[in-house]
């Protein structure tokens, strides 16, 4: 497909959940992370009466886990993603909720966290005494050659790290257990699955549009037509905490 073919589909297309399937192909790079955070979160089931999974998305990875605690809940703030996590969760009776706010405190042994912005005083008051926190959060410096390649702002949040996430969470009185970050490559084939990436993660660029980029989205693609791919590196940190109490 030419430019404007790439760039009509890119808009259209819609995106459900956390489906990353469209992009096979032409987007490439595996979430290839030493720890493995379904190994994290699948190790700390066993036993666990209680689970809440913040920012669930279309409920993909958790209703993966299946068989889940007694009691399982999840949240998930952006409108689209909620009646399709409902659709999917409820029926294996998980709750669904918009906001954490909908729980008591001391509500769950286990949190889990795959890329949801979160406050650490939220953690500590609804994990229950004893219970466990695991995240794992994209690092503020997240794919910034893409920022670089089209020139445009840098990530909003491009200060969030690793010692930072750790340092908050033990201020709000958590213990931090274990703690690692590692990235790894992505590559873009086409400027069509760059736009809709862009559309997907809005925060990446902030204010992006294919019109206000258009000259270095154009460059890019002659550039990819010539067998030039833009490659990126995906940076992740994850950390497991524990309230252990005052």
């Amino acid at each position: 497909m030419g430019y404007e073919e790439l760039i009509e589909e890119a808009l259209a297309t819609p995106f459900e959940g956390w489906d990353w399937s469209a992009f096979h192909g032409r987007m490439t790079g595996a979430d290839d992370l030493p720890w493995g955070y379904e190994r994290l979160v699948r190790e700390r089931l066993p036993g666990t009466a209680s689970l809440l999974d913040l920012g669930t998305g279309g409920g993909e990875l958790l209703a993966s886990l299946a068989p889940l605690p007694p009691r399982t809940a999840a949240t998930e703030g952006f409108p689209p993603n909620l009646p399709v996590a409902r659709r999917r969760l409820e029926p294996l009776g998980v709750e669904v909720a918009e906001h954490t706010s909908a729980f008591p405190g001391g509500s769950f042994e286990l949190i889990t966290n795959r890329h949801e912005s979160y406050e650490p005083g939220e953690i500590r008051r609804l994990l229950a005494l004893g219970g466990t926190y695991v995240t794992q959060q994209v690092d503020g410096r997240d794919m910034e050659e893409l920022n670089a390649a089209l020139q445009g702002p840098p990530h909003e949040d491009r200060d969030w790290r690793l010692g930072t996430a750790a340092a908050a969470l033990a201020e709000a009185g958590l213990d931090v257990t274990w703690r690692a970050e590692a990235g790894y490559p992505v590559t873009f084939h086409d400027v069509g699955a760059l736009v809709r990436y862009l559309r997907v993660v809005s925060w990446q660029i902030p204010g992006f549009t294919v019109t206000a980029y258009e000259d270095r989205l154009r460059a890019l693609h002659d550039g990819m037509e010539r067998g030039r791919p833009l490659t990126a590196t995906a940076r992740r940190f994850a950390l497991t905490a524990r309230h252990a109490g005052e």
